[in-house]
């Protein structure tokens, strides 16, 4: 199987070569249940989660006995802030909290397979560096256009190339975002990625998979691992 490539796009959104890229992050299997799942965890972590109630144990107050167990006739209780009394917490509380966990090898194997899906359907592109030497909202439009493909679009640039990013974030459709931030939702959903030169190491670096830890065994032949004599035996008394 050939390794993936993308283009790389001057200034004015023509190619001006192909790069060759990382087979191992961009030529990976995709696995649609892992990115489920790595979309799911993202998007319910981004809830707010400012809707609440408060259950029996929230509720101020029935920490006592409104009455004793026994010989009053009427049914036991221990709080007045049961569900059923008035005043008392809700039984069913809403969830505040949504956000599930991702291994960090699956997450990041729902990273490569996001990123896979892209190259192999040709909507990843690499903008080279010195494309905007100043920020033109109007040439970074025309750059789209030329280039031909679907909007959303998300533009990956890092922090210092804010000739890229200011040229940019004022299109419709489009999301810049650092190296560092761009998450597997937004490559789900974006419909074509374009990622600077000097940030598609770093983007390769946060998908790239973990190497294998070796395990820590006695190592033949080290200072600690020297054989120690059996203990001397004590004189027969």
């Amino acid at each position: 199987m050939a390794a993936p490539k993308a283009p790389v796009l001057d200034g004015t959104g023509k190619k001006s070569k192909d790069l060759t890229l990382d087979e191992s992050v961009f030529g990976a299997d995709v696995k649609p249940h892992l990115v489920h799942e790595a979309v799911r965890a993202e998007l319910s972590a981004n809830r707010a989660g400012t809707r609440a109630v408060k259950s029996r144990g929230l509720v101020a107050g029935g920490r006592s006995k409104p009455w004793r167990q026994k010989g009053t006739g009427r049914a036991r209780a221990g709080t007045t802030r049961a569900p059923h009394w008035t005043g008392g917490g809700v039984a069913f509380a809403v969830r505040t909290s949504f956000g599930g966990k991702v291994n960090r090898k699956e997450r990041k194997a729902a990273f490569r397979a996001a990123l896979s899906a892209h190259a192999d359907e040709g909507t990843l592109g690499v903008l080279a560096d010195d494309s905007f030497d100043e920020p033109s909202t109007k040439d970074a439009a025309a750059l789209v256009e030329a280039w031909g493909k679907e909007t959303p679009l998300i533009v990956v640039a890092q922090e210092d190339q804010e000739a890229i990013a200011k040229s940019f974030r004022n299109l419709n459709d489009v999301q810049v975002v650092a190296p560092s931030e761009v998450e597997i939702s937004a490559v789900v959903w974006a419909r074509s990625l374009l990622v600077s030169e000097s940030a598609l190491d770093l983007v390769q670096g946060r998908a790239a998979a973990e190497p294998p830890v070796r395990a820590s065994g006695p190592v033949e032949g080290a200072r600690g691992n020297r054989e120690v004599p059996p203990a001397k035996r004590g004189k027969s008394s």
